[in-house]
């Protein structure tokens, strides 16, 4: 092994070839349908659940934030846009960086991808399971309360409450969650609970997606419809509710609370890159994927700031740190036959977004397969419904497992590093091939801004107005990966000057990068030690067997 051969890049012919071969998956997608597929996966979970938390931690300022984290996914989106125009297969950032940074990055992207998605999936199954079991109960029908939670979020409420965590009143969902923990069955002593609905919503949703795209496509698009329905609901009639002194304060947690949410509200933006999973059933992936990208970010983007200041104007924001933040807040406010839609309508739309990254997940892994970094049964194809099938069941075991006893906000967490970390390199390949000329051929192009003297002058008026500050030291204590975000930004700065870098790129990479640094110290942790994993299988099993490798190369000739 040389080190030289860890950055083996795939060639743009190479993918060219490929892409004329027939991998037997249905081209029946369009860009409304593409579009639709975005929305589904970005208005999911996060506008029906993980929006609440980030609401908790910042206040109603929360929408600042969702501003910020599009602005950098719109960045993000437009690389993607690119490579999708240039690179009609699926695989999404696992191929991109194949062709541009090579091999071991990719190997990188394609690991921390699979646990995005399988991650992502987890959150949107449980976030559907604590709406399903509000609508029953608006129907009369009680759920057993210790089938519809996770062991390590009931005890510890549980927990709480024995240690007089709460001074004065105790939040109605700890409480409840509290007491299923107290009354749950028992077998040897070990207290019975998981979230079965969870699992149950996973297996469905896999057996939909094997049998096929189309059946997909069609199930995915009517989900979308009514979802938009449903949000333009809780906005119209939610304004009705708005009282302007809960916006006050706007910041009631500082700079520091807002950002507190990166990971929830980065979360909801994520599913606009599963698009580019499902290019080889695109009809003209080159023209649709690009198109589909950006019309789906920008509205959602929208959406999604909207909605955080009626929620945060109808209730004071302390009260959304619950899993169903959209029916709470009607309930809250008398409103209960809204509440009643909201969780059915959540029921049925929230469905579409777990679609969606179940469609995702075993297609990247498909991708992996044919590169020979996976073994061949990644890859296999339904004979009857052109799906990769074996993928696609495995997808749908390591989701609804661990969903069943996983607590979201673990999961929510654990998805930020891996997806940050992507979204960096699909940038920095876009850099890597303009500035080898090698983007020619892409029939979207994002517009170049001359970043050579910006970069380093933003770059110095940033440094002069943090170390001005009189806490700057502190700041950098508690935050030590602001100095990598500060290092990576110099060389930047140098690199520019030296390559005249495209503008839009760099941004991409600086305001992900800072992202991540608001990320807490678990959240690398936990991806450091997936990431290591992932090497050993790669060092173990892709290196050699790679179709990159010569030696397999001279077998196959």
């Amino acid at each position: 092994m040389n080190l030289q051969s860890l950055f083996r890049r795939k060639k743009l012919s190479d993918i060219e070839t490929e892409n004329s071969k027939n991998f037997q998956l249905h081209k029946v997608l369009g860009v409304r349908d593409l579009t639709f597929l975005g929305v589904a996966a970005i208005v999911g979970a996060g506008i029906f659940s993980t929006i609440g938390r980030a609401a908790y931690e910042g206040g109603p300022a929360v929408s600042l934030l969702f501003i910020l984290v599009a602005t950098a996914c719109i960045f993000t989106a437009l690389c993607y846009a690119q490579f999708a125009s240039m690179i009609p297969i699926s695989g999404s950032a696992y191929t991109y960086t194949y062709i541009s940074l090579g091999e071991i990055f990719a190997w990188v992207i394609g690991w921390a991808l699979l646990l995005e998605y399988a991650v992502s999936n987890m959150v949107v199954a449980i976030a559907w399971s604590e709406y399903f079991t509000t609508m029953l109960s608006g129907f009369g029908i009680h759920w057993p309360d210790w089938l519809g939670i996770d062991y390590s979020s009931a005890k510890e409420a549980y927990n709480q409450i024995q240690s007089g965590t709460f001074k004065n009143s105790i939040p109605d969902t700890v409480a409840k969650a509290a007491y299923t923990y107290s009354n749950a069955p028992q077998i040897g002593g070990i207290k019975i609970l998981f979230d079965l609905p969870a699992g149950l919503i996973t297996l469905f949703i896999t057996f939909i997606v094997y049998i096929g795209i189309k059946e997909s496509k069609n199930l995915g698009n009517w989900l979308v419809i009514l979802k938009l329905g449903v949000i333009i609901l809780v906005i119209i009639a939610g304004s009705f509710f708005i009282k302007p002194e809960n916006w006050s304060p706007f910041l009631p947690n500082g700079l520091g609370g807002v950002m507190g949410g990166v990971a929830a509200v980065f979360f909801a933006f994520i599913g606009f890159d599963s698009i580019s999973t499902t290019a080889e059933e695109a009809k003209n992936p080159q023209r649709d994927l690009p198109k589909a990208m950006i019309f789906c970010l920008i509205i959602c983007a929208l959406l999604y700031v909207i909605l955080s200041l009626v929620l945060t104007g109808m209730v004071n924001y302390k009260e959304l740190r619950v899993d169903d933040p959209l029916a709470y807040v009607f309930g809250k406010v008398g409103m209960d036959f809204i509440a009643g839609i909201i969780s059915i309508s959540a029921v049925i739309s929230i469905t579409s977004t777990l679609l969606v990254y179940q469609i995702g997940q075993p297609r990247i892994w498909m991708s992996m397969s044919r590169d020979g970094l996976l073994g061949n049964k990644f890859s296999s194809i339904n004979k009857k419904y052109k799906t990769p099938g074996f993928a696609t069941i495995l997808t749908g075991i390591l989701v609804g497992i661990p969903s069943m006893f996983l607590d979201m906000q673990f999961v929510v967490d654990l998805t930020s590093v891996g997806t940050f970390f992507a979204f960096i390199l699909v940038c920095s390949g876009t850099l890597y091939l303009e500035n080898k000329g090698e983007t020619n051929k892409a029939r979207f192009k994002i517009p170049y801004i001359n970043s050579q003297y910006i970069t380093g002058i933003c770059f110095i008026i940033c440094i002069t107005l943090f170390i001005t500050q009189t806490e700057y030291m502190k700041i950098i204590y508690e935050k030590p990966l602001l100095f990598i975000f500060a290092l990576v930004w110099f060389g930047l700065s140098i690199a520019s000057l030296k390559y005249k870098f495209s503008l839009i790129p760099i941004l991409g990479i600086l305001f992900n990068l800072y992202l991540m640094t608001e990320l807490g110290w678990s959240n690398w942790i936990m991806f450091i030690i997936w990431l290591l994993m992932g090497l050993i299988i790669y060092f173990i099993y892709g290196y050699n067997k790679s179709k990159l490798n010569p030696k397999n190369q001279i077998k196959t000739h």
